[in-house]
């Protein structure tokens, strides 16, 4: 009879133990069902940041740098526009080429391969008639006219410097790197007297008062804005 009692006594004890342990392994299990649920919850967020993504970025062609808060860009047609800070297209992309904003104006090439000048709206403030253009600077643009020679533009299209030169730079400094027709370099004023003779085999424009020149020999120098070489 206490055999029997014992073996009883034995079998509760075993039963307890395997209650006491299953409930032990489900508690270690609520941490795991926990985090698949955080899991799942983390699988679905990569989406969502992508068709974020998706939805404000463009896709372009090309992408200029920010000059006066706009950045030229172009599509799949390779047409040119601009964009804001934020992305925001506010020029329409129309033009064949385009360069970035320099005074408030920004050069750009039409369908017909010739230049002209836009405002901030869009708006074509110097029409399209030049076979170059470039950049505002110090109030005036270089330009090219169907000759192939270049002079210089003031912002409402009036040719200030007439066009003679075989090739211009920007004014900088108040003078501008021009070549002659023998291929030698010099400096004009923004009346376009010729202040340094085209006497250089090649020459930097002004910066800080000095400019670079390269004489016959491949030598170079620093000239200032008499025409003295200094360096």
């Amino acid at each position: 009879m206490k055999k029997k009692l014992t073996v009883r006594i034995a079998l509760l004890i075993v039963c307890a133990l395997s209650i006491n342990t299953t409930f032990a392994q489900d508690v270690r299990q609520k941490p795991v069902i926990k985090k698949q649920t955080t899991t799942t919850t983390k699988k679905q967020n990569p989406a969502s940041t992508k068709q974020a993504d998706q939805a404000t970025n463009h896709k372009w062609n090309y992408v200029g740098d920010y000059h006066e808060g706009l950045a030229a860009v172009a599509d799949d047609n390779w047409k040119f526009g601009f964009i804001d800070k934020t992305g925001k297209l506010v020029i329409p992309c129309q033009w064949k080429f385009a360069y970035s904003f320099h005074e408030g104006q920004a050069a750009v090439k039409d369908a017909n391969g010739k230049w002209g000048f836009i405002d901030k709206t869009g708006q074509v403030v110097i029409p399209c008639q030049w076979n170059s253009a470039g950049d505002f600077h110090e109030g005036l643009a270089w330009v090219k006219d169907d000759n192939d020679k270049w002079g210089f533009i003031d912002k409402t299209g009036k040719v200030v410097i007439p066009c003679k030169w075989n090739m211009a730079w920007r004014f900088s400094e108040d003078l501008a790197l021009v070549r002659d027709a023998n291929w030698k370099y010099g400096f004009i004023d923004k009346t376009g007297r010729l202040v340094i003779p085209c006497q250089w085999k090649d020459a930097w424009s002004f910066s800080e008062g000095l400019a670079r020149v390269q004489d016959a020999n491949d030598k170079w120098f620093k000239i200032d804005k008499t025409g003295k070489v200094v360096e």
